[in-house]
Order: C-alpha cells, then sequence, then structure tokens
C-alpha cells in the first residue's frame, strides 16, 4: 500500500459508515491521524523479512 497516495480519510468515513460507527466531526481528525499511525507501525512489521525456514509458534509461551 503506497500510504501517500491513500486516502486515511476516505477510509475512515467509509469504515464508520460499514459498521455504523458515527464519528463526531470533533473527534474526526484524531482518528484519521491514529490510523495513519496504525498503518505506518503495520508497514513497519509486514517489511519485516522472515526467514523462508521459519514456522509459527502454536503457542505462545512468554
Amino acid at each position: 500500500m503506497n500510504q501517500e497516495s491513500f486516502d486515511f480519510g476516505e477510509y475512515v468515513d467509509r469504515m464508520a459508515e460499514l459498521i455504523d460507527l458515527p464519528i463526531d466531526s470533533e473527534y474526526r481528525p484524531g482518528v484519521v491521524d491514529n490510523i495513519t499511525r496504525i498503518a505506518a507501525i503495520a508497514q513497519l512489521v509486514n517489511e519485516f523479512p522472515l526467514p523462508d525456514n521459519i514456522e509459527a509458534a502454536p503457542v505462545f509461551e512468554p
């Protein structure tokens, strides 16, 4: 996803409609800012290279 061309405001508006969640205009800029930050963080995670021989852990044990 190219974040420079992605319209996060439009995404927030469409998702709010989809889940029938009204967002007050006072809070919309903050929601858009948070979605933009979440997308940037997700991109870092998704771009992290994993070795081909890695296996998913069936149980998480901290």
